[in-house]
């Protein structure tokens, strides 16, 4: 392992990889990106490459599903779909980084009560307090205009550009140990009696008509929606055309 760095330099083409890969820049894409350096730096690691991502040897661990999460993958290269990262669902701001085959890693928790109280009322003056009261109209109420939406997608990039410059003791760092988790299986294949798709043998339900797949089974399915983890939900897609 090695040292904590003081500071972080995010690199120009990083963050406009992240801004092509989310769709826009905000806070928690920029935190994502900070705490991926931090943790990549003490782990003595760049970002997943071939090997990595084959052998799923660099793992990311984050534990909630917003924003940060696009910075976790574009900055360490561990994705959904290479199967290096995982969601715990805890609610917390944090990321763990860490090898396979060593059990040893990194956790990086942003201290957000620290940034918003201290750093982003110093920093970002007027753009953090005009876009805190937007982001309540936009965001958490949806009654926002679309001028109202693009003015805080606006200041919402100056705030994150000001993150930039976030002091590394904004963030808890620790180094951890983690225990073994499943790198991902391979499953057969089998055939819906009704639809004709193919599905994964332990997602399919066996019925006397044959394999039938979640959706013509009316079988309820677990997905990771907005407020995180739903196990039963309802297949809600309906093929009209």
């Amino acid at each position: 392992m090695t040292e904590t760095p003081k500071s972080i330099t995010i690199d120009k083409k990083l963050l406009e990889r992240a801004r092509e890969f989310h769709g826009h820049v905000c806070p928690f894409l920029v935190l994502g990106l900070l705490a991926s350096e931090i943790a990549k730096s003490e782990l003595g690691v760049s970002k997943a490459g071939v090997y990595e991502t084959i052998h799923e040897e660099l793992v990311a661990v984050v534990e909630a599903n917003n924003c940060m999460a696009d910075g976790v993958q574009v900055a360490t290269g561990c994705t959904f779909g290479n199967n290096s990262l995982i969601y715990l669902d805890t609610g917390k701001n944090a990321l763990t980084l860490y090898r396979r085959s060593t059990g040893e890693g990194v956790r990086v928790y942003v201290d957000w009560e620290r940034i918003s109280g201290e750093f982003l009322p110093r920093t970002a003056g007027g753009a953090w307090r005009e876009g805190n009261e937007l982001w309540r109209k936009v965001v958490v109420e949806r009654s926002a205009s679309m001028e109202e939406a693009e003015r805080l997608h606006a200041l919402w990039e100056q705030v994150a550009l000001k993150l930039l410059e976030l002091p590394v003791d904004y963030f808890k760092v620790s180094r951890v140990r983690v225990s073994p988790i499943e790198r991902a299986p391979i499953f057969e294949s089998v055939k819906c009696a009704r639809c004709g798709e193919l599905v994964a043998k332990p997602r399919a339900v066996a019925t006397p008509e044959g394999y039938l797949c979640p959706a013509c089974a009316r079988a309820s399915v677990n997905g990771v929606i907005g407020r995180g983890i739903v196990a039963g939900l309802q297949y809600p897609v309906e093929v009209v055309g």
